[in-house]
């Protein structure tokens, strides 16, 4: 008969407690934003690939010189994509300024596979951009009303004041760095860094896209011409709303990251069902 030291013994696993996270208004806005943003992201490069460089002031072109664009440059062996960014040269053959298809070379911004539609077509990708984008602008503004109606921010999106001090946010920092992700009683609620993403996405970088798109409308300027004011023209408006646009595609590269690697299958019911597991704290380990 074996000792009793020598038998092996598994820990029971924590017992799991399901918690309604997120309402239905939520989830339907949520995946309406997925779809929206998807589709005017591809049809905002269809329009960017019209004219691939971007101006700080009023008229751009000759009149002030380009901070970015996405060329091809003829050389002895063909033409070379090349990033400018300043005065920094990057060559991105293959991916920016010159795409490969089937062995032949193309001069393009971003590749077809990259925008709506795929050949080089501005007026259809304004209509799929202005179309996504209204859509986009009334479900965040049914989102915003429900937020507030709800209590949404207030509840779940409005840091303490503990949350927001240096030390608070120190800490999660670096627990989101060694993926230390929260779990128990402290797993029902929003970290300090989501709630304050959240925040400047939602009441910043939004509004914003809104306000630079509708300043490079010639109709809306002649309507309201202290858009031109504000942004300092429909060149650094345009500016602004690459520069917004990025950051959101930015965020929704992190946003993706963190729920998979935070527990994919347990984020993906919440924002399906409205249910998310936690660990119960009373829990044997």
């Amino acid at each position: 008969m074996a000792a009793v030291d020598d038998i092996e013994t598994t820990p029971p696993h924590p017992k799991k407690t399901l918690i309604r996270r997120h309402s239905l208004v939520t989830r339907i806005t949520h995946w309406l934003n997925v779809l929206c943003l998807s589709l005017l992201l591809m049809s905002g490069l269809q329009i960017f690939n019209a004219h691939p460089s971007l101006y700080w002031g009023q008229y751009g072109a000759d009149a002030d010189p380009s901070w970015l664009s996405i060329s091809a440059v003829e050389e002895g062996d063909g033409a070379r994509g090349v990033l400018r960014i300043g005065g920094l040269s990057i060559t991105t053959t293959g991916i920016l300024g010159v795409s490969r298809a089937g062995g032949d070379a193309t001069e393009r911004g971003f590749p077809s596979w990259a925008t709506i539609p795929s050949y080089q077509d501005l007026a259809t990708g304004r209509r799929w951009h202005f179309f996504f984008a209204w859509l986009f602008v009334i479900n965040g503004f049914v989102y915003v009303l429900y937020g507030f109606a709800a209590g949404h921010f207030r509840r779940d999106l409005a840091p303490t004041a503990e949350e927001i001090s240096p030390s608070h946010l120190k800490q999660e920092i670096a627990d989101h760095a060694r993926l230390r992700f929260p779990k128990g009683e402290k797993a029902r609620h929003y970290n300090a860094l989501q709630k304050l993403t959240y925040l400047i996405v939602i009441f910043i970088l939004l509004p914003l896209m809104l306000a630079t798109g509708l300043t490079m409308s010639p109709g809306m300027d002649a309507g309201f011409p202290f858009l031109l004011d504000i942004f300092g023209g429909r060149q650094s408006a345009r500016g602004i709303h690459f520069i917004c646009a990025w950051s959101i595609v930015l965020f929704v590269l992190v946003h993706v990251a963190m729920v998979i690697l935070s527990g994919l299958w347990n984020n993906m019911r919440s924002m399906v069902t409205g249910r998310y597991a936690i660990e119960s704290e009373g829990a044997k380990k």
